[in-house]
């Protein structure tokens, strides 16, 4: 009989390994991207006390009227400055990326960090 690969099983599974390495601090909190099949979300997390400091999605009332009609990759960009500006906003000036088990292209690239010169 012929098995199915489960893609997103093997995400997690990468995902599991990642953060054996990946620990947001005070100083340095962490970037967590989950993108599903029609939204992508972001936080920003303190793991030492196990708070979210800053999350945006394209779920977010402000988010979604300025996605209407864009492509996932112009979301992704959209919610990748709004998180870049609200961290800005709680003064996070760097962050440890969390790429959440996926590959660390497109989606996942156009997201930036509050370090980004075009959010600065």
């Amino acid at each position: 009989m012929i098995t199915v690969k489960d893609k997103n099983k093997d995400r997690q599974v990468r995902h599991e390994r990642v953060r054996k390495t990946v620990v947001g601090t005070s100083e340095r909190p962490r970037l967590n991207v989950y993108r599903s099949l029609s939204n992508i979300y972001a936080q920003i997390i303190d793991d030492s006390k196990g708070k979210t400091l800053v999350s945006a999605s394209t779920l977010d009332k402000e988010i979604a009227e300025m996605i209407k009609g864009k492509t996932k990759t112009e979301a992704a960009k959209i919610v990748g400055e709004v998180i870049g500006k609200r961290a800005k906003e709680k003064k996070i000036k760097e962050v440890v990326f969390d790429r959440g088990g996926y590959l660390y292209t497109c989606l996942l690239y156009t997201s930036p960090s509050p370090r980004d010169p075009k959010t600065s």
